[in-house]
C-alpha cells in the first residue's frame, strides 16, 4: 500500500511504462525512486519533491584515492541547496530511478571529477533517518586512481587530495565546513581503511 503523502504525484514502478527527458540533477525534476523505511521501492518522483516531503530515497557516496593513498575532498559547489562551499567525500549523489547504486557511483564520478570507472569496491551502507536527509546511503570505494580529477564547475567548487593527518586536522580545527557524510565516514574509521 501507498503512503497517503505518495499517492497523489506516484508513478508506477516499471521501467518500460515511464519515460523521462533528460533533466540536470541542479533542477530538482531528477527522478528518483522513493522507497519505504526498509529500502523497497515504493513509488518514483521528482528529486525536489522527494526532499520537500522528506521521504526515503537513495544515496551514493564514492572515495576516490591518489596513488599516495590520499583521499580527493570535493568543495561542494556554493550554489547548492545542501552544505553549499563545504568539504564532502570524493563524489556523492541521488541515486536514479531504476538505476543500480554502482551505476549511480560511476556516473556522479563522471558528472562530478571527469573520473571513468569500470566497477566500484562496496565498502558500507547506512541506514537512512533524519540525520542522513531521509537517504539509505551506499559507500564505494573507486580505488587509486591514476587521471587527475576535473571538477564540474556547475556542482563543485574543486577539490583537493588529502591524507589522512590532513583529515584529522580538518575534523579538529575546520568541522563546521564538512559534510555530515564525511564526518561520519571518518569517525567509522572508513576513509583509510583499505
Amino acid at each position: 500500500m501507498i503512503p497517503e503523502k505518495i499517492k497523489a504525484k506516484h508513478t508506477p514502478m516499471s521501467p518500460k511504462s515511464v519515460k523521462f527527458p533528460a533533466v540536470s540533477s541542479r533542477s530538482g525534476a531528477e527522478p528518483v525512486t522513493v522507497v519505504d523505511g526498509r529500502d523497497r521501492p515504493l513509488a518514483v518522483m521528482p528529486l525536489a519533491e522527494v526532499h520537500r516531503q522528506k521521504l526515503y530515497h537513495r544515496c551514493v557516496l564514492v572515495l576516490v584515492y591518489d596513488r599516495e593513498h590520499r583521499l580527493y575532498l570535493q568543495r561542494r559547489a556554493k550554489s547548492k541547496s545542501a552544505y553549499p562551499g563545504c568539504f564532502d567525500l570524493s563524489a556523492t549523489g541521488h541515486v536514479q530511478a531504476f538505476e543500480s547504486r554502482e551505476d549511480a557511483g560511476i556516473r556522479e564520478l563522471s558528472e562530478e571529477l571527469g573520473l571513468t570507472a569500470a566497477r566500484l569496491a562496496r565498502l558500507a551502507s547506512f541506514p537512512a533517518s533524519p540525520q542522513t536527509a531521509f537517504e539509505f546511503s551506499t559507500l564505494f570505494s573507486a580505488g587509486r586512481i591514476q587521471e587527475e580529477p576535473r571538477p564540474n564547475p556547475e556542482e563543485l567548487d574543486g577539490g583537493f587530495f588529502a591524507g589522512r593527518e590532513d583529515v584529522e586536522d580538518l575534523v579538529e580545527h575546520f568541522r563546521d565546513l564538512l559534510t555530515p557524510a564525511l564526518l561520519h565516514c571518518h569517525e567509522a574509521g572508513l576513509l583509510f581503511s583499505r
